[in-house]
């Protein structure tokens, strides 16, 4: 089995922003994963599933951002899952928005979230990181984080999130190399040359009409007979010069 968090802050003051993306991603993968609805348990919510051949339990800490690590904690002793089992989705300042990284331990950056599930279950844990941007200073990163999404990044966004949610049966298999080629492929990214074309609806094509056969004879073939007539007339114009010398001798 593995466990699937989501970080975030719970509540509606807080569901749009930023720093919320990691309960959206986990929200996202419930609903195109046909998982059942989310109950409390283990200081947060949860819902369990199946992706692909594996079972999956996602969990969405309650306990806000600061102490995600004991909702976490509880969840992971509970079920008895390894460290290397456990993905944590959460906002990534140090990336672009719409690019993804999944690493496995490493530091957590100044993130309170990854800092306090670290003090709970040590460190060697999956971060799925989701790019948000930095907004270039310092001094505006809490403002950046704890703000909704702009209008302009939302349409995005949306299509980011089904990508993530569409990869995620490699994420559940341990393939974390392909979950991550295939949310690039999604974004038109990182294009691969193997992977199947993205379905699309297609309007169709209008027939195109037959093409016309040429009424007159091929361009080649009208050279040729040109070069032939003209060979016959300079013989013709020999041969007469000939018999007409052979004449006067």
């Amino acid at each position: 089995m593995k466990l699937f968090v989501g970080l975030g802050n719970p509540g509606e003051k807080y569901r749009a922003n930023r720093h919320n993306i990691g309960f959206m991603a986990v929200d996202r993968i419930a609903e195109r994963h046909g998982f059942g609805p989310w109950r409390k348990k283990f200081q947060g919510l949860v819902t369990e599933g199946s992706i692909g051949n594996e079972r999956v339990t996602l969990l969405k800490p309650e306990t806000y951002m600061n102490e995600s690590g004991r909702a976490v904690g509880e969840a992971q002793r509970f079920l008895k899952i390894p460290l290397d089992h456990v993905y944590v989705f959460h906002d990534e300042l140090d990336l672009a928005p719409g690019k993804v990284k999944v690493k496995t331990g490493g530091g957590n950056a100044g993130h309170n979230g990854l800092r306090s599930i670290t003090a709970h279950i040590e460190n060697e844990y999956k971060r799925v990181r989701l790019g948000i941007g930095h907004p270039g200073s310092k001094d505006v990163v809490i403002h950046h984080v704890l703000n909704d999404f702009a209008k302009t990044e939302r349409e995005g966004l949306n299509d980011w999130l089904d990508a993530i949610a569409d990869a995620t049966p490699y994420l559940a298999k341990g393939d974390d190399a392909r979950f991550l080629s295939d949310v690039a492929r999604w974004n038109d990214d990182e294009p691969r040359s193997d992977a199947p074309a993205r379905k699309t609806e297609r309007e169709p094509e209008e027939p195109r009409p037959p093409k016309k056969k040429a009424s007159g004879p091929h361009p080649a073939g009208e050279r040729a007979s040109k070069r032939q007539s003209a060979l016959a007339e300079n013989l013709k114009k020999w041969l007469g010069a000939r018999k007409s010398g052979d004449g006067g001798s």
